[in-house]
């Protein structure tokens, strides 16, 4: 049986984390401060530090959860059957769970890290971790030969567009040019994956 008290412990935890990543891609680092996510999230400020002593420590466990987060929306894309639109369905997938909140979130914790070393030291290697995640996943939706230095370098393409993309977005909608962004590469991906027998149809 759970316990009740750990449950609402973790659903304190959960709120936190969640109120977090809001405040920091609608407000930015400089006002997502304790004081304001703990009202946020109508949470007592000593709650907070009851989960988190400082302020870094509640970035970077809000940080980490993002990156789980992003890694549960990429767990959950479709693997489309082959098809002529199979490849732009995964690269608009991977565009679409790299972007949104918890990139305009994790955006402002990777500014501040730039100039922060003790901060920095923290970010890499979740950002590390994350990265290889998304690679992994990325392989297994384009069915590609990672082995391969080409295709290595396609599936990276891929992700940097995808993140170049959801930096472009930031401050404007740009739905309609990233829509035709991404079609565009995943013309050039799918012939590049057919051209060298990366992409069978199974």
């Amino acid at each position: 049986m759970t316990d009740p008290k750990q449950e609402r412990s973790r659903a304190t935890r959960q709120r936190l984390l969640e109120t977090t990543i809001r405040c920091l891609a609608e407000h930015g680092w400089e006002v997502s401060t304790v004081g304001f996510i703990a009202a946020e999230a109508g949470i007592s400020r000593g709650a907070v530090q009851h989960h988190f002593r400082t302020r870094e420590a509640l970035i970077l466990g809000a940080l980490e959860h993002m990156f789980e987060e992003r890694a549960a929306l990429l767990d959950a894309l479709p693997d489309p059957e082959s098809g002529p639109d199979r490849i732009h369905t995964v690269v608009t997938g991977l565009v679409e769970a790299i972007g949104g909140e918890l990139f305009r979130a994790a955006l402002q914790v990777w500014t501040v890290a730039a100039a922060d070393p003790e901060l920095r030291s923290a970010v890499v290697p979740l950002e590390r971790r994350f990265a290889r995640g998304v690679h992994r996943r990325a392989v297994r939706l384009l069915r590609v030969n990672d082995s391969d230095p080409e295709m290595r370098g396609l599936i990276q393409a891929t992700l940097d567009l995808a993140r170049g993309l959801a930096l472009a977005d930031v401050l404007t909608d740009d739905s309609h040019r990233r829509a035709r962004v991404v079609r565009a590469w995943s013309t050039q991906l799918a012939a590049a994956l057919a051209a060298a027998g990366a992409a069978p149809s199974r």
